[in-house]
């Protein structure tokens, strides 16, 4: 487990994505110890969220009191589960898109990339998380939680998703260029240089840094925005089908909550009942 932190550390610090560490052609984390601490910081954004449910309803009192902590071991269960899923559920048209614009980065890559950006995501969500509680704690109002909550998982979706973007045209930069010509390039020869690389990752050494365009297709860029957009679709919905997240209180409750409407839908009804006058 502190092996994966400290791995997690590396990646949100941006010293497992610099230039010269992605020459290999695949991000250098161990997957296995990161998909630890990714479950183990959704666990805690989980509890952060359901903390409403427990505090509403123990003031309710009765057989609420019950149903608020079962609440709060359903969402500490619900986030990792709700990422993991996502993640299944997109990763084979991620790993199509990959192909299909020509990249090197092989299933494995892939996947070890994938989790470090799930990673990225968890420890976003996890670091609002005493937000969320505090807000739990001090408010009552429903609609507001949900709408709090959305804001915070969309956050941590944007960061988690920008940073796969960015590394992902960071790997296209290190495979694409050529090897570093001799010590004494004639002129006008082609490729970076070790030197350029290491001026590249001092200039531009955060996880989110945006490197120059070098030798990336737009196509390349276009394509992988197209898959982060149905990661979020996927993602939005899924977290609509396991829910609740945060417990209703006036209703008892469930595991999972009948099938009907969509996310979207859901999200317009919390608006306008948050809203309304």
């Amino acid at each position: 487990m502190i092996r994966g932190f400290k791995a997690l550390d590396r990646v949100l610090r941006g010293d497992a994505t610099r230039l010269p560490a992605l020459r290999a052609g695949t991000i250098d984390v161990p997957a296995r110890s990161v998909s630890r601490v990714l479950v183990l910081l959704g666990m805690v954004a989980g509890a952060c969220t359901g903390i409403y449910a427990v505090i509403t309803r123990h003031n309710m009192g009765g057989a609420n009191t019950i149903m608020g902590w079962e609440q709060l071991l359903s969402s500490t269960i619900k986030v990792p589960l709700l990422f993991c899923l996502t993640l299944t559920i997109t990763f084979p048209s991620l790993y199509v898109f990959n192909a299909l614009v020509g990249s090197r980065l092989n299933i494995l890559s892939m996947l070890r990339l994938l989790v470090a950006a799930l990673a990225v995501m968890m420890a976003v969500l996890a670091s609002l998380g005493p937000i969320v509680a505090f807000f739990a704690v001090s408010t009552t109002s429903y609609p507001f939680m949900k709408l709090l909550n959305v804001i915070a998982y969309s956050v941590a979706g944007i960061l988690g998703l920008a940073f796969l973007l960015q590394t992902l045209h960071r790997l296209s930069i290190a495979m694409i260029e050529p090897p570093p010509p001799p010590p004494v390039p004639p002129e006008g020869a082609p490729g970076l240089t070790d030197e350029q690389i290491q001026e590249l990752s001092r200039r531009y050494d955060g996880a989110l840094d945006r490197l120059p365009p070098r030798q990336v297709d737009p196509r390349v860029r276009t394509i992988f925005r197209i898959w982060v957009i149905v990661f979020g679709l996927v993602g939005a919905q899924m977290s609509w089908v396991l829910r609740p997240f945060i417990g209703n209180p006036d209703q008892p409750f469930v595991w999972l909550r009948g099938r009907e409407s969509h996310f979207f839908q859901g999200l317009a009804d919390t608006l306008k009942h948050l809203f309304s006058w």
